[in-house]
């Protein structure tokens, strides 16, 4: 079965944004040595999740959604404030699953944040 393997965020401030991400979720950002700008995004080893990349939007519609998975959504709520973010929809709980809050970060994108717990109601 295909699987999502690679994320992309489109942003107006390339640096804002690769500021904005590894300070919020201590990503590894490094730029790419290849023909475009595009910095590639290491959001960690030994757990399941998928690596990225940050790229000057070209198309002023682009966006996409991804659900980071923290450890506290209300610690990192505090934390996307800190860094210029906004939060677009409070944390929720998703019963059965855990707490989920949508985001926004510096360049407009939204992604959501998701802390895993079972008796989430």
């Amino acid at each position: 079965m295909p699987r999502v393997v690679h994320f992309e965020i489109n942003a107006d401030d390339a640096e804002r944004a690769v500021k904005f991400y590894s300070q919020v979720f201590g990503w590894k950002i490094k730029k790419w040595e290849g023909p475009m700008d595009y910095w590639l995004l290491s959001t960690g080893e030994g757990s399941p999740g998928i690596d990225g990349g940050l790229m000057k939007r070209m198309n002023p519609s682009a966006t996409t959604v991804n659900t980071v998975d923290v450890p506290s959504v209300d610690e990192f709520l505090v934390k996307i404030t800190k860094n210029g973010g906004q939060i677009v929809m409070p944390k929720r709980a998703v019963p059965g699953v855990g707490w989920m809050a949508y985001c926004q970060d510096t360049e407009g994108n939204v992604f959501g944040i998701m802390q895993e717990d079972s008796s989430a109601r």
